[in-house]
């Protein structure tokens, strides 16, 4: 049985449509990525999933059990950790990790939650001194602190510098490695490719691709992409001859041609039999921004 399953939803707020139709299945132990634009209706959805919003049709259930009818059983089963979280601000990581603790009849020993989440050092520490890092860090033990069979996290890693992106996604996935089951709602193409091993693209309300990152990208409308200075110039015509190539065009003095993996390998053929220098060659692959962009036609 899949640990999270959403058939044929549906939400509207006040005659606008917010999820029209959403289905897909989280099976346990993997990390599903929901993706799309702002507004999507990426938040609606996952609220459903957790029974903080009653769907207007469709099924939602998580280990079996029916978010909303079944709420307090679900709690049980399920972390949350949403997109707007705040805390009173003299509250210090100690007594937030006691107090969620006493909410459930089995938590987590929060002391080794703390540990093994950084934390440990800023027991004493109260939330409005916290970096933004280290509140992250705080709302994802939050949501494992009555030891969850799966977590929800909302943009986690919004407003986070580089830095603090790349600890925060090895905590995912130490989360993960951990046994429990992850639905992460982001926006950054660059964490679903790292973290997730199935991604569902939400756009107006409904799902318009389902696959792993690698399936996602390999629908790119362009795969690859080689750009070049050549020592003697190829003409166009002749690069667009090559198998799968997509397009030429000059940048910057440079010829970029976009194409496939198929299109690589003749052009560096080509290169070898016209005995062509190719100054700063550069091949790039497709990525999810790539992929994402084709499938939503709408920047991040």
């Amino acid at each position: 049985m899949p640990m999270i399953e959403v058939h044929d939803l549906h939400k509207s707020y006040g005659g606008r449509t917010a999820v029209d139709g959403v289905s897909f299945t989280v099976e346990e132990g993997e990390i599903f990525g929901v993706l799309g634009p702002n507004g999507a209706g990426k938040t609606t959805t996952v609220e459903c999933v957790a029974g903080l919003r009653v769907p207007d049709s469709g099924t939602v259930r998580v280990a079996g059990l029916d978010p909303v009818a079944r709420h307090t059983d679900v709690t049980r089963l399920l972390g949350v950790q949403l997109q707007q979280s705040e805390l009173q601000a003299k509250l210090t990581v100690r007594e937030a990790l006691e107090l969620y603790a006493s909410f459930h009849e089995r938590p987590a020993d929060w002391r080794g939650l703390a540990e093994r989440l950084g934390l440990d050092a800023q027991l004493g520490t109260r939330y409005a001194k916290l970096s933004g890092g280290q509140q992250q860090r705080l709302f994802i033990a939050l949501a494992l602190i009555g030891n969850p069979r799966a977590v929800i996290l909302d943009e986690l890693t919004t407003g986070l510098d580089p830095r603090g992106r790349r600890d925060t996604w090895a905590l995912v996935e130490s989360v993960r490695d951990s046994g429990v089951t992850v639905l992460l709602v982001t926006h950054f193409m660059e964490e679903a490719q790292r973290l997730c091993d199935r991604v569902a693209v939400i756009d107006r309300g409904r799902v318009t691709a389902l696959d792993t990152p690698a399936g996602l990208i390999g629908r790119a409308a362009h795969g690859s992409t080689v750009s070049f200075d050549a020592a003697t110039p190829l003409a166009a015509a002749e690069l667009l001859a090559l198998p799968g190539a997509a397009g030429v065009e000059t940048r910057d003095g440079r010829t970029v041609l976009t194409g496939n993996d198929a299109t690589v390998d003749a052009f560096v053929q080509l290169l070898a039999r016209r005995a062509v220098t190719a100054r700063g060659l550069r091949v790039t692959d497709a990525t999810l921004d790539d992929a994402y962009l084709d499938l939503t036609g709408a920047d991040q």
